[in-house]
């Protein structure tokens, strides 16, 4: 009966023990999978770390990941403390349950949560490559058991109205990576500059060209039925190298001269001509006017600009849905939503848009986009339901404000400083 006993006694213990490491390996294993960042592993993965490929791919449905390890988990510990509960009764009596309970939580917190959790949390990325293995069997074993018990949370929660969707991931990526810079420029680890230049990339698959686009209004164009020593005169003198050309209406863009391809064809001209200008006059605008390239109001912008380096182009004309023309973009102007103003030799020296005043109020154009606003001032004004300033304000007043009306929302004080027609031309802003 001894005999007996000790045998039983020193097989409870090592099973105690055996279950201990178990949820050791399920706890670390939990934290490394879910701490490990998907992008460094997804580096190790192109370097041949199969470990690392078969944790990309088991947490791509981290909902199943995690109800195996729980379930594990908890079935290796509940096992534990029962065999620990029983050894310590057979020798303690009624007191045993009591120490046991004791015993075990020392056991379980320290050796099985904190010890693993804490290795794990130090070096996330080797650890899942380390356990991905062992783990995807696991998964896959426990997986009917598991899906059962996901179907029967999500009735749970729909009888008190909570609905989820199992594809929904709960952090998307690009606010995960925005969250990532925010907090680094808080703590100062992240320039200000760096963190706009990667927010800025970030965005471009959430914005569209009619966001950038320089305006109709301000587009600079050549009617093609003027004189041809005016038009040479005029994109001679002009700081942009391609021009919209009109004929009849000017929304009615019939081509694009490049000021490259002008001088090549009046040079041309010239020189047959034994050097007299006068000979420009037989040019033919329209010969050396490039097809325009028209682009949809609704493009994204990281879709236009595979479009314009795809197609070689630098130059396109919005227009809405019904052909309309709305404005031009450039790739340029895509450019400069990542890295900021692009300047060179030929731009005129621009004042500052932004005038502060002595009280901590700034005054801007209306036309000011609220992006290049938040960009300078650092602030965090939405821009869905506007793209400038003005038409934020007009927006959130349901109205177009007079001269020196004052409006309060989203944690500023705005007020109309000047109004022509139904444009705010220029608005003075502070935090509240």
């Amino acid at each position: 009966m001894m005999a007996s006993l000790d045998t039983a006694f020193w097989i409870t213990t090592l099973s105690i023990l055996g279950l201990l490491v178990l949820s050791a390996f399920f706890s670390g294993s939990e934290t490394a999978l879910t701490a490990s960042s998907r992008g460094k592993l997804r580096a190790q993965a192109d370097k041949g770390s199969l470990g690392a490929a078969t944790a990309l791919k088991i947490t791509e449905d981290n909902e199943r990941l995690i109800g195996s390890v729980l379930l594990g988990n908890n079935l290796v510990n509940i096992l534990a403390a029962s065999l620990a509960t029983a050894l310590f009764t057979r020798i303690f009596g009624d007191s045993g349950v009591a120490l046991a309970t004791l015993v075990m939580t020392l056991l379980v917190l320290v050796f099985a949560e904190v010890l693993p959790k804490t290795y794990a949390i130090t070096n996330p990325e080797v650890a899942a490559s380390r356990v991905a293995p062992p783990i995807r069997l696991i998964v896959l074993v426990l997986s009917p058991v598991v899906a059962a018990v996901r179907a029967l949370v999500r009735v749970i929660l729909r009888l008190f109205g909570v609905t989820t969707d199992p594809n929904d991931a709960i952090l998307s990526y690009h606010e995960e990576i925005a969250g990532a810079l925010a907090l680094g420029h808080s703590e100062g680890v992240v320039e200000k500059e760096d963190r706009d230049r990667l927010l800025g990339a970030l965005d471009l698959g959430h914005r569209t060209v009619e966001e950038i686009m320089l305006h109709r209004s301000q587009i600079e164009t050549i009617n093609i039925d003027d004189p041809v020593d005016e038009i040479i005169a005029q994109c001679v003198n002009s700081s942009h190298t391609r021009l919209p050309a009109w004929r009849d209406d000017p929304e009615n863009i019939v081509g694009v001269i490049h000021s490259r391809d002008l001088m090549r064809e009046v040079h041309r001209l010239v020189v047959e001509a034994d050097g007299k200008f006068a000979a420009v006059t037989r040019l033919d605008l329209m010969s050396v006017a490039r097809e325009p390239y028209f682009v949809p109001e609704t493009t994204p912008l990281d879709e236009q600009m595979r479009q314009f380096l795809t197609q070689r182009r630098h130059f396109g004309l919005v227009i809405d849905e019904y052909g309309a023309l709305l404005g031009l973009i450039t790739l340029e102007d895509i450019l400069e939503e990542i890295v900021g103003e692009i300047e060179d030799e030929h731009d005129e020296d621009a004042p500052d848009p932004i005038h502060r005043l002595s009280d901590g109020t700034i005054e801007i154009d209306g036309a000011m986009t609220i992006r290049d606003l938040n960009r300078a001032m650092d602030w965090n004004l939405p821009d869905e339901e506007a793209n400038t300033v003005a038409g934020l304000v007009i927006h959130e007043a349901q109205l177009i404000p007079e001269a020196g009306q004052i409006f309060r929302f989203h944690g500023f004080r705005f007020e109309v400083a000047d109004r022509a027609d139904n444009r705010l031309t220029r608005l003075r802003i502070r935090a509240m």
